[in-house]
């Protein structure tokens, strides 16, 4: 099932990135990483040795004196010309609809305007994913908006628990044993269409694991510097 990254994700209906990468499993390079905001500098490989070396001269844990030691040695890198990010007025359009169903219908309607092939991928990458992960998936990227780290690090690690138990689904293992075992890459979703994966059975990915042997995530408090940090996703 797929993984990704999940941060303060702000925007919910302006600016949706963050359901791009999550439900197409999209890979970002460090560019687009800087441009949708879940990275905060881009350092040259060849500048890395003197930022380095310049950090090993602070006497401070100051994140805004660490930062503008950081500032130094960076720059703002240019997105690829086929990057997905050069397409964000699309993407906003349709992964900001409210279901996965809508999302996907969007992009159809999308393929009647344009020869984009990026399209005509997006809606392939997303027809042949587990319709459990999918749902699940937008589920939790649009709770952890609304969320602190530690409340999406919690939600996140029940999610992984039920995925790995197999409580509601084991679309998870069918996944590993066409991609991983039989490689035949054909695997069979049980629901196999996204009308069969009702609410109710997304919603139980997030509930807390009633087991005595599986352990709620159980975080230290963590001391706030007073300094909020968005993503753009």
């Amino acid at each position: 099932m797929q993984r990704y990254l999940q941060l303060f994700l702000n925007f919910y209906h302006v600016f949706s990135p963050g359901e791009y990468v999550a439900l197409a499993g999209a890979r970002l390079d460090g560019a687009e990483m800087h441009a949708c905001g879940l990275a905060t500098h881009f350092v040259q490989l060849n500048r890395l040795p003197l930022l380095e070396e310049s950090l090993k001269k602070v006497d401070t844990s100051n994140p805004f004196a660490l930062c503008g030691i950081i500032d130094q040695f960076s720059h703002q890198p240019s997105l690829k010309e086929n990057s997905s990010l050069n397409r964000l007025e699309m993407i906003n359009k349709c992964f900001s609809k409210r279901t996965v169903e809508e999302i996907i219908y969007a992009l159809e309607q999308e393929t009647s305007n344009s020869a984009d092939e990026w399209v005509a991928a997006t809606i392939q990458s997303l027809k042949k994913a587990s319709p459990t992960s999918l749902k699940i998936s937008l589920r939790s990227i649009r709770e952890g908006r609304t969320q602190t780290i530690g409340e999406c690090l919690r939600r996140e690690y029940r999610m992984v628990c039920h995925v790995m138990r197999g409580d509601f689904s084991r679309d998870f293992f069918e996944g590993c044993r066409a991609i991983l075992l039989d490689k035949d890459r054909n695997p069979k979703w049980m629901p196999p269409r996204l009308e069969q994966v009702h609410d109710a059975a997304v919603e139980q990915y997030f509930s807390k694991i009633d087991d005595p042997q599986w352990e709620d995530l159980n975080l230290p408090a963590r001391r706030s510097h007073g300094r909020n940090i968005e993503s753009k996703l």
